[in-house]
């Protein structure tokens, strides 16, 4: 059972993926910063004092890579770390005075490619794409179960 190249999709996708990852690992790169290590400050900024684990999950990666994240922002005096008031078990992570400002030179870059990219888009394409992209998710999900 064979499919053209020219009517796999996921060719496609995986392509756009790569060029985002490069426009914004360059982006970032400018401000010190990997593209974990800012997808990690952005979601701290919108979610002070989240754990490790839960981190990990909004970041779309393993807890062990966030750990390697998190220890190399420590280092750097982007994030700090403390024991949890009522769960000593559990580290919370902030962002640092001077994460937050690798953050805004980050996010200012990455910004401009996510502006570039809606530019190309009505307001109904981009809800449209979102919906197309949330649907192929689904399906690549519903292939483990079948």
């Amino acid at each position: 059972m064979t499919m053209p190249a020219e009517e796999r999709l996921g060719l496609d996708i995986k392509r756009a993926e790569q060029e985002l990852i490069a426009a914004k690992s360059a982006a970032v790169k400018a401000a010190g910063l990997t593209v974990p290590q800012y997808a990690a400050l952005f979601a701290l900024s919108g979610a002070p004092g989240i754990s490790a684990a839960a981190l990990a999950r909004a970041c779309l990666v393993t807890p062990q890579a966030m750990n390697v994240v998190l220890k190399n922002l420590g280092e750097r005096g982007l994030v700090e770390r403390s024991p949890h008031p009522w769960h000593r078990n559990v580290l919370e992570t902030r962002l640092t005075d001077p994460g937050r400002t690798a953050l805004a030179a980050a996010d200012e870059r990455a910004v401009a490619i996510e502006r570039r990219i809606a530019r190309e888009f009505t307001d109904g394409e981009r809800e449209l794409l979102r919906s197309l992209l949330g649907r192929a998710v689904t399906a690549i999900r519903d292939c483990g179960t079948s």
